[in-house]
C-alpha cells in the first residue's frame, strides 16, 4: 500500500497496467485522446508487482486488479468507471479540476 501511496502522490493521474492488457491500453489511449499524460505503472514489469496488485485488490479495484486509475491521489476505478465517468460527461470536468 505504501508503494501506491508514493507512486499515485507524484502526479495527477496514475493508470496501474499490464504491458499485454488489453482495457488497460485502451484506457490509456482515451486519456491520450484527451490530451492528459498519466503516468503509466507497469506492474506486470516491477518487481515489487505482485505485492501492488495485492494492495490494488484490497483498495477496492474490482476482480481485475488492472487497469487501476487514481486522479488526484483518489482512486477512480478501472474501465468500468472511468469509461462511465467519460460517457457521463464526467471525466474531463475531474481532470480539469487538477489544474
Amino acid at each position: 500500500m505504501e508503494a501506491i501511496t508514493r507512486i499515485v502522490s507524484d502526479k495527477g493521474v496514475v493508470i496501474f497496467s499490464k504491458s499485454s492488457c488489453c482495457m488497460c491500453y485502451a484506457v490509456k489511449i482515451l486519456f491520450h485522446e484527451l490530451g492528459v499524460n498519466p503516468k503509466i505503472h507497469e506492474i506486470d514489469l516491477d518487481p515489487q508487482g505482485r505485492e501492488i496488485e495485492k494492495a490494488l485488490i484490497r483498495l477496492g479495484c474490482n476482480t481485475t486488479s488492472v487497469p487501476a486509475v487514481f486522479i488526484g491521489g483518489s482512486l477512480i476505478g478501472s474501465t468500468n468507471e472511468v469509461m462511465s465517468l467519460h460517457l457521463g460527461g464526467s471525466l474531463v470536468p475531474l481532470l480539469r479540476a487538477l489544474h
